[in-house]
């Protein structure tokens, strides 16, 4: 397994890993089907990632396909340089082997090396897997969502969590 920065030549794979994810979890932002993303539209969002000094996409790559990712997305504004916000997707037969805490630490040291000191995120309240991720990666609930989503007709809140490097 390596965990490495995204590379525009990862498009297909990573539109791959984004779509099947989509499909095997009701927790990622996108419904099954929903992501209409093609592959030059998805090179062109990798392209402007990797050109911003305040963002960037980690992926995990085992036997050469992407089996995860890690996004911090930071800000541009001079208030807001120094926070990035993250994504974070590990396909479901990898779940629970390390990968997620591998991910974590690979963003805050990049974070660290980019002058960064707030890492933030949302996750579903009833994401227990998530939350129990996050938290033994130092994020604290910040506070509450509420009805920030809509999941098969229900509305779900969120937590807001962060954590100060």
């Amino acid at each position: 397994m390596k965990i490495r920065q995204i590379k525009e030549s990862d498009a297909k794979a990573f539109l791959k890993l984004l779509k099947q994810l989509d499909g095997e979890t009701e927790f990622m932002l996108f419904e099954d089907g929903e992501r209409t993303t093609t592959i030059n539209e998805q090179a062109s969002k990798i392209k402007s990632i990797t050109h911003d000094p305040h963002s960037t996409i980690f992926v995990v790559e085992k036997e050469a396909r992407l089996i995860g990712f890690l996004g911090a997305m930071g800000n541009a504004q001079n208030r807001r340089r120094h926070s990035i916000h993250i994504a974070i997707g590990i396909l479901q037969q990898w779940v629970g082997q390390g990968i997620g805490r591998k991910l974590f630490e690979e963003v805050e040291r990049w974070a660290k090396q980019n002058g960064m000191h707030r890492l933030e995120l949302t996750v579903m309240v009833h994401n227990e897997a998530g939350i129990a991720l996050y938290n033994k990666a130092g994020y604290e609930i910040e506070g509450v969502k509420r009805h920030s989503m809509q999941v098969n007709g229900t509305y779900i809140d969120e937590y807001y969590m962060a954590k100060l490097i």
